[in-house]
């Protein structure tokens, strides 16, 4: 007779690197490989440039505003260093270009800490597989939970970014539903026109996003059909997206005012922080890449290549286009914009001599909503690989595992993540979500840098396909920028955070913990 293997030793359980990749090899539980560099590196772009550089970089740039102070919405680092509270978040101005160096850094050493666990562990599942095997069952668990919040959070934000871009497109050709179909439901600071008039006042009212609904279940069925089918779409669009963000660029170079990009650093360091801090979760990307490592025909060579090749590409086209745009209008017009590259294109387009942009502004929406296309595309992919492997595991029930026999896709996870995604995208308008994908994508990086030390340290002689160079000083680095830029987000943010990890460990305690492959002794 079998028996229960005592709690603490099954929280530090270890899955062996050899049996994950066995277990991924079971016909029942295989997933069809068809993606080459190419191909992770357009996932990866298509994740990174979307959301970011077409809706949150206006409120990294200009910041949030409060009618009072607040603890509570205070960056965590602005406290600790004045012990006072703010009456909102200090915006980055024409400096977001520093903060985006800053993230360039950070994501450059996490993304060599991704691209050697990825090259060892070519498994789906990400962060989550990679804690599996170097830090037991009980931290695997936590980050995979923080990475459901993390897809979750930041399709729900994009989804509602695409559907202001729909509206933004539809205005162009003088198309205007009634707006009560085209906003969500809920409005946590109202909503304005351009000129300032009020539309809504903070609260409930009878609406619903049918955009932001209707594409995350269209995108839904994509990727029920097969990730070849997903992938090839996905390489059209992120090539659509890369010319309309080069047309911007261009067509305003001569609408720009250098009088805009002073003073340049409006809230000094405090605000390049939380400028980065923001911004920051649409790196969500190099994580979307190694997820689908379990698909990589060549995981080795690919993943690296794909993971680095996206954050050279994306980083210029970010620096690009936040120095245009905070030189095209001021940093301080962009507050509560959810489409700043669009707006400023509509607000000069009217004025003598810019009749030009207005042609260039129909571009930028239909690469915007090929970019957020993406984004969604790769946030979805992802967050049902994580239930995927999570429900492979033990942790989650086994129907989340379940591959369609025709597709060979984890169908039942991803109608699931799609419908969870879909309906709240089409209520509300969370913009805490934001902050709370920023929070639990840094602490998923955090994590995984501290990985590369501890399988160097336990695993030295496994084959690496690639290795991050310099020893432990790269992982440590990582690892350290992480938890800075977690400094720059509200202490609200944070307690939400805790909230949702300590919802997921009494999930873990009273399900999962008697369900997982460890809970019987071998």
């Amino acid at each position: 007779m079998k028996r229960r293997t005592a709690l603490p030793s099954q929280l530090v359980s270890r899955k062996s690197i050899d049996k994950l990749i066995r277990d991924s090899e079971e016909p029942e539980h295989a997933l069809k490989k068809s993606l080459g560099p190419w191909s992770l590196t357009a996932l990866g772009i298509g994740a990174v440039i979307g959301s970011g550089i077409f809706t949150v970089i206006g409120t990294a740039i200009s910041g949030s505003k409060m009618t009072v102070t607040s603890v509570l919405g205070t960056p965590v680092a602005d406290y600790i260093i004045h012990h006072a509270a703010l009456g909102g978040r200090p915006g980055a101005g024409p400096a977001i270009s520093l903060s985006l160096v800053l993230v360039a850094i950070v994501c450059a050493l996490t993304g060599l800490c991704y691209a050697e666990l990825a090259s060892m562990i070519p498994i789906a599942g990400s962060a989550y597989t990679y804690t599996y095997a170097t830090m037991g069952e009980l931290v695997a668990w936590i980050i995979g939970w923080d990475l459901i919040l993390e897809y979750a959070g930041s399709n729900m934000t994009v989804s509602v970014g695409f559907g202001a871009h729909v509206v933004d497109f539809l205005d162009w050709f003088g198309i205007r539903p009634p707006i009560k179909w085209i906003t969500p439901a809920y409005l946590s600071d109202g909503m304005s026109d351009l000129q300032g008039n009020v539309l809504y006042s903070p609260g409930w009212h009878f609406g619903f996003n049918i955009p932001a609904f209707l594409i995350v279940l269209l995108l839904t069925v994509i990727l029920v059909r097969g990730i070849r089918e997903s992938a090839s779409v996905n390489n059209v669009m992120v090539g659509i997206k890369i010319v309309a963000i080069l047309i911007f660029v261009m067509a305003v170079l001569g609408y720009l005012h250098p009088s805009n990009w002073h003073p340049y650093m409006p809230n000094g360091w405090s605000g390049v922080l939380t400028g980065g801090s923001i911004i920051f979760f649409t790196y969500i990307g190099f994580d979307s890449v190694s997820t689908a490592a379990e698909e990589c025909k060549r995981p080795q060579r690919d993943l690296p290549i794909g993971i680095i090749a996206t954050l050279i590409v994306c980083t210029v086209l970010y620096l690009a286009v936040a120095v245009s745009l905070t030189g095209l209008v001021p940093w301080q017009s962009m507050v509560d914009d959810a489409a700043p590259v669009v707006n400023a294109l509509k607000r000069l387009s009217v004025l003598p001599g810019g009749h030009p942009l207005h042609w260039v502004r129909l571009i930028v929406l239909v690469g915007a909503m090929m970019g957020m296309i993406s984004s969604l595309l790769v946030y979805q992919l992802g967050q049902s690989r994580v239930w995927f492997s999570m429900s492979r595991d033990g942790l989650l029930p086994k129907v989340f595992s379940s591959v369609h026999p025709l597709f060979r896709t984890p169908a039942f996870s991803t109608w699931v993540a799609g419908f969870l995604v879909a309906i709240p995208s089409g209520l509300f308008d969370i913009e805490l979500l934001t902050d709370l994908s920023n929070i639990g994508t840094l602490f998923a990086f955090m994590l995984v840098s501290i990985g590369v030390i501890i399988l160097r340290y336990r695993e030295p002689n496994r084959r690496r396909g690639f290795r991050v160079p310099g020893g432990p000083i790269i992982p440590v680095l990582s690892a350290t920028f992480c938890l800075l830029l977690m400094a720059g987000l509200p202490i609200i943010t944070w307690f939400r955070f805790f909230g949702w990890l300590c919802l997921g460990l009494l999930i873990y305690f009273f399900y999962s913990r008697h369900r997982s492959e460890f809970a019987r002794a071998r």
